[in-house]
């Protein structure tokens, strides 16, 4: 899977992404610390610190100095966007290719959906 090939820190990104489009840190949630999260995922502290720092970037948690760094406002929805963007462009393709390869029909698979 194309998945493999990319470098832990996106790996970690993704994670992260998922737990809060999923819901499993909400909006104004404290992230697990830089450590905590490394020794959970077994990544050296420096690849998440990396993986963090690219939320910062984005503006998708905010940084409390002393405190930790919180889920932002509006990240859910700019996540969500983000990963519609990808899928749309990077995934579906694919799937859609093996569809049709299959035989699938869009309207088949909502049908037994």
């Amino acid at each position: 899977m194309k998945n493999d090939s990319k470098p832990v820190y996106l790996k970690l990104r993704d994670t992260i992404a998922a737990a809060i489009l999923d819901g499993a840190f909400g909006e104004g949630s404290m992230l697990p610390s830089v450590r905590a999260f490394a020794a959970q995922q077994g990544a050296n502290p420096l690849t998440v610190a990396k993986a963090y720092q690219l939320f910062q970037d984005c503006g998708l948690v905010e940084v409390k100095r002393g405190v930790g760094l919180f889920v932002a406002s509006g990240a859910v929805n700019r996540l969500r966007k983000t990963e519609r963007e990808h899928f749309l462009k990077t995934i579906w393709p694919d799937v859609r290719a093996q569809m049709d390869r299959a035989g699938i029909s869009p309207a088949e698979l909502l049908e037994s959906a």
